[in-house]
């Protein structure tokens, strides 16, 4: 066969509908497919809130776990499963409620970075992860609040975690300022008390 006839062969196949040349590198291997990047789901609440008192102070009342139904409107209760009470490892259940919805969330602590994180896995109806963060700015301490949820199909999925984003996290903007009233309010009264004393 000719050189000619193969090339013709060649250029023929080449503008065939369906059939595509296949590129290939310098070095002779194809490229390989640009890599997916993977789609995140869910409801990602992010809130925030400054506390006008120490970061130490701040810790001291958040690391008491128990005590998050006092400012957290839509938990009801808290039940530990674990001996331990705070640290990594521990676990507990806490009953929510929002509007007519309840349930019972089921969370291990996952991060404890004393006076400055604490991270939650969500392992009961709703997963998902959740942080505090804390961070000094001055004589104040900067709370934030961070939610990555994943809803099951009969929550409708991710459409039920779009519904649900800004209802949460209007909540949780209320619980903050409970927050912060609680620990101003308290660190107010150990000044005045110490004041007092002098």
């Amino acid at each position: 066969m000719s050189r000619n006839s193969a090339n013709s062969r060649r250029s023929y196949r080449e503008r065939l509908p369906g059939v595509r040349r296949k590129s290939v590198s310098q070095s002779g291997s194809q490229p390989s497919p640009r890599a997916k990047q993977p789609k995140k789901r869910g409801a990602a609440i992010a809130v925030e809130v400054v506390i006008s008192a120490p970061l130490a102070f701040v810790w001291a009342d958040v690391e008491d776990i128990s005590s998050h139904v006092d400012w957290m409107l839509d938990a009801t209760e808290i039940r530990f499963l674990s001996e331990r009470k705070r640290g990594v490892g521990t676990r507990f259940e806490c009953d929510t409620k929002v509007g007519p919805l309840k349930l019972t969330d089921v969370m291990e602590i996952t991060t404890w970075q004393h006076g400055s994180a604490m991270g939650v896995s969500h392992q009961g109806i709703v997963g998902g992860t959740g942080v505090f963060g804390l961070r000094a700015s001055g004589s104040n301490t900067v709370f934030s609040w961070t939610e990555q949820l994943k809803f099951p199909w009969y929550f409708a999925g991710p459409l039920g975690a779009l519904v649900a984003r800004p209802v949460l996290k209007s909540i949780w903007r209320g619980n903050l300022r409970r927050l912060k009233a609680r620990i101003e309010d308290s660190y107010a009264k150990q000044r005045y008390s110490s004041w007092g004393t002098q």
